[in-house]
This record gives structure tokens, C-alpha cells and sequence, in this order.
């Protein structure tokens, strides 16, 4: 069976996708959760990425998620596409702003209280305003997000893995944004897969892969994966 390192608890949450309530939620029922376990040598709490759009409050889970990380060396937040989608934005990549804007990026920005951009406005306008507007800070912390982590028999990021590929070797794009190649292949990938990016039903538990995204934007639901030794646990609040 799969294990994390020795002596190590994580609680892996899924994609956020602005949802504060839901965030907070989760927080609170891992902190009661590890609260009622034996206590442990290291504990990591660890957020997969897509932590903003299509929910109306990206603003306040950016906030909370970089204090929270600002304060605790046990918290691990990586990279998920839709951040990656914003920061080119915000770096002045017309077309992935364009992109952006139609996949949650109106919902982000209307969270900041900005109003997104009509179709005649000056879009080198609206960027000034938007990198006021947007701390600089939660910017800069947005860029040094790691893609991956790992813990013994667990690889964890956002999107999944290129089969084939050696996990050392991966490609950002495919780890971000892959999919159906990655979903649909029951080969080994020299380590268990914990990804979201992907929303199913319920948090998928396969022999190589844990898909822990359960849509929290459209279902109410947010989930998340215990992991400690080779117990495992699946925690979901909201609908």
C-alpha cells in the first residue's frame, strides 16, 4: 500500500476556486480532525492549486491563504493553472487575458471591486488599474508557488503527470493543465498521483491517481485527501 514518509500527516485540499466560506470550512474540520489523532512528528496542510475564479470570493482566499502561510511553515499552497492564468495576465499577455476573463477571471477581479473590462475599453488601461488594485505582494507569493510536492509514495500537483514521463522530468504545462491523457490511464506513474484541476463527483481513490477536486464553484462541495503512513481518509464539506 502507498505511504507518506515516516512520521508525516497531510491533508491535501482540492481546488478552492474562490470559495471562502467553504475554505474556512475545510480548515476548521482538518483542525478538529488532527486534533482528535495522536500527535505526530510533521504535519503539512497543503492547498493543490486553483485556489481563485468562478467563486465570488477569490480576494479573501488569496488573503487568507497567504497570512495563513505567512504564519505556518506547515502550510503548502501550489500552483494551479487558473493562477498562472492570471499572473500572465497581470504581466501584460493580451491573449491570456482575454482567455482569463471568460474562465473566472471576471469573478476575481469583481472580488478586488474591480469592474472587468467592456468590449471598448483600453485594455492597457485596465491593467494599470488592475495591478493597483491587486496587492503586490499576494502577487509575488502567486509566483514562487511550487508545482509539486511529494511525500513518500505520494506526488502531489495540480493538474496530474504526462504518462510515461518520469516525475522528475515533467513538463509545467502538462502538470497544470493536463487531462484526459493523464485521467484515463491506469499505468503506473512511479508514485500515487494526488491532483484536483479535474472536478468528479466524489474524490476519485484509483490505484495511481487520488482526483480530490469535487467542484466546490458549482457544487457547494470542497474535499480533501487525509494521508498519514498508509491510512487515508476523505473529509468534504459544504451541500
Amino acid at each position: 500500500m502507498p505511504s507518506t514518509d515516516s512520521g508525516e500527516r497531510i491533508y491535501a485540499v482540492g481546488d478552492i476556486h474562490g470559495c471562502y466560506d467553504l475554505l474556512r470550512q475545510m480548515v476548521d474540520v482538518i483542525g478538529d480532525h488532527s486534533a482528535r489523532l495522536p500527535p505526530v512528528e510533521s504535519l503539512h496542510l497543503m492547498f493543490i492549486g486553483d485556489l481563485i475564479d468562478r467563486g465570488g470570493n477569490s480576494a479573501k482566499v488569496l488573503e487568507f491563504l497567504h497570512d495563513l502561510q505567512t504564519r505556518s511553515d506547515r502550510v503548502i499552497v501550489l500552483q494551479g493553472n487558473h493562477e498562472e492564468a492570471m499572473l500572465r495576465a497581470l504581466a501584460g499577455d493580451m491573449a491570456t487575458l482575454r482567455g482569463w476573463l471568460n474562465v473566472g477571471g471576471r469573478d476575481t477581479l469583481r472580488s478586488f471591486g474591480i469592474n472587468p473590462p467592456g468590449p471598448d475599453d483600453d485594455m492597457r488601461d485596465f491593467l494599470r488599474r488592475a495591478r493597483v488594485a491587486i496587492p503586490r505582494q499576494w502577487v509575488q507569493w502567486m509566483q514562487r508557488l511550487p508545482l509539486t510536492a511529494q511525500s513518500g509514495d505520494y506526488f502531489f500537483c495540480h493538474a496530474g503527470v504526462r504518462p510515461g514521463v518520469p516525475l522528475r522530468r515533467q513538463a509545467r504545462e502538462d502538470l497544470l493543465w493536463i487531462r484526459d491523457d493523464f485521467l484515463y490511464d491506469e499505468s503506473d506513474h512511479g508514485a500515487v498521483i494526488v491532483h484536483g484541476h479535474s472536478i468528479e463527483p466524489t474524490v476519485q481513490i484509483r490505484p495511481n491517481r487520488i482526483g480530490i477536486d469535487t467542484g466546490a464553484y458549482r457544487t457547494g462541495r470542497l474535499s480533501a485527501i487525509y494521508l498519514e503512513g498508509d491510512r487515508s481518509e476523505v473529509l468534504t464539506v459544504g451541500a
